[in-house]
């Protein structure tokens, strides 16, 4: 498998407070997990979103996100998917754990199943209301998510890998897709486009893809320049209209 969206960070940033925040513990693929649940104040129900981290691991960047969805009006759980909460410093164990991991799709897909289960599990979402979106690795952990059949409302991509692990199973999505990638991005080159763009045609899925010129991978990553990777550079404005972008659908599907 080629592996897309490979980014690790060796210091993670500092996430936004939210004061119904909370770490949660849940067992997957024979290990702990650790994922952070965010919550908006009142009642609901609130529409959940599953938040997948990039490769590197749940930082405190990505627990962000959650919280900022959280402040947005949605139920948010950013999941983890390598286990214990890991964050990997050391690129070449990330990459080994990423080759391990997506050369089972059937493993991907139990542990995205896990963390949607205690999204589901929290009294304040509506089940009838839900999403996912992924950055980087984590863009192929819902797609695979979606390809499940659950469902899933829409699913969201940032600088995706647009992997396509087991063709044809996408004609089990039952939700909109929407991919925000960079149309300079070098990991992501137009032939690895157009290949996904022919498996949602072919399933028959709502789809769209937005792709933003002059801008790389991992564009929403304030730290992506720090690692020196070739090919990975923040982009602010491009970060700023793929959210606008994921809100707008989520606007449409809820």
């Amino acid at each position: 498998m080629q592996l897309n969206g490979c980014t690790c960070w060796d210091e993670p940033l500092r996430s936004i407070a939210v004061a119904t925040g909370r770490d949660i513990e849940y067992q997957a693929d024979g290990v702990v997990m650790r994922g952070r649940m965010a919550v908006p104040e009142g009642e609901g129900p609130f529409p959940g979103v599953l938040v997948a981290h990039e490769a590197n691991g749940l930082d405190d960047y990505q627990v962000g996100r959650a919280a900022t969805l959280a402040e947005l009006g949605y139920a948010a759980f950013a999941f983890d998917y390598h286990g214990g909460g890991k964050v990997f410093t050391d690129r070449e164990e990330m990459f080994a754990r990423l080759e391990e991991l997506g050369s089972d799709v059937e493993r991907i897909r139990a542990l995205a199943n896990a963390s949607l289960a205690v999204l589901l599990a929290e009294p304040k979402v509506d089940p009838s209301r839900v999403a996912a979106i992924g950055f980087c690795f984590g863009e192929t952990v819902v797609m695979e998510l979606a390809r499940t059949g659950a469902d899933i409302k829409a699913v969201v991509g940032f600088h995706p890998g647009l992997n396509i692990l087991r063709p044809g199973d996408s004609r089990h999505i039952t939700g909109s897709v929407l991919m925000c990638v960079g149309a300079d991005d070098p990991i992501i080159p137009p032939e690895r486009r157009n290949a996904f763009e022919e498996e949602m045609r072919s399933a028959k899925v709502d789809w769209r893809m937005n792709l933003y010129g002059g801008v790389l991978h991992s564009f929403t990553h304030p730290r992506s320049t720090t690692m020196g990777i070739p090919g990975l550079k923040y982009d602010q404005l491009a970060a700023e209209r793929s959210w606008r972008a994921m809100i707008d659908l989520f606007n449409e599907v809820f």
